[in-house]
């Protein structure tokens, strides 16, 4: 099959350089979402098209200004996110409404990460609350927020340095908290590796690790439990 070909099967559109899995919202709960890295420009053109003639959105992350650059006239009115990195086409559904989800983000630095989460959570319908540079070497900051803070359903902590900002927030909050280490820091921290370890070593109950700057995953994880908890409260 030719890369101009497109061919489908039950639950997949074949486009030959890749396999859209167009079932994946009734199993998931959402549309599969485009990773941009390492993609060309009319590879991720032509999958989200196909992906947004189906959903009436989609969701591109990992994206370059230069890969934006090219699809602005092959994607009419999509908005690019440069922070975050994502790019988004379409209107998503609107959720009915709950908790919000709280972002925590501990220094500017982080806010690529945060923001990748924040721009996934409200593609995906979501409500969020950002909280930034409140990271520990200023603990003050964070406790003038912590009640707004504990009236959120679930809550993502983004962090580099030594990635101890989840564990003081877990420590304060009877909330699900999501941990995110990103690469910030210097020689030491080891492009994440140091953020990670103390996460996943954190002495507060009920703290939850993604990878290292995945941002993506922590959204998906707090829509998850969100999804679940509306699914309870019925």
């Amino acid at each position: 099959m030719s890369n101009g070909e497109e061919a489908t099967q039950e639950g997949v559109v074949n486009l030959g350089f890749a396999r859209i899995d167009s079932a994946r919202r009734g199993r998931c709960g959402h549309p599969e979402v485009i990773f941009g890295e390492g993609k060309t420009v009319e590879e991720i053109a032509r999958i989200a098209r196909v992906i947004h003639d189906k959903e009436g959105y989609v969701l591109v992350t990992r994206l370059s200004s230069q890969q934006a650059a090219g699809l602005e006239p092959l994607l009419t009115g999509a908005v690019y996110h440069a922070r975050a990195r994502c790019l988004l086409l379409g209107m998503p559904p609107q959720k009915k409404p709950s908790l919000p989800i709280g972002l925590l983000c501990a220094g500017t630095s982080d806010l690529p990460v945060a923001e990748e989460a924040a721009v996934t959570l409200e593609a995906f319908g979501r409500h969020v609350v950002r909280y930034h540079d409140i990271g520990v070497a200023g603990l003050h900051r964070l406790l003038g927020e912590i009640e707004s803070i504990r009236a959120c359903g679930v809550l993502i902590v983004v962090a580099g340095m030594e990635g101890a900002l989840p564990s003081v927030v877990a420590g304060l909050v009877d909330l699900p908290v999501i941990a995110v280490p990103t690469s910030v820091g210097y020689g030491a921290s080891f492009g994440g590796l140091a953020a990670l370890l103390g996460m996943l070593n954190s002495c507060a109950n009920g703290v939850s690790v993604t990878n290292i700057d995945n941002g993506f995953g922590a959204a998906c994880a707090a829509d998850a439990i969100l999804r679940v908890a509306e699914r309870v409260s019925q």
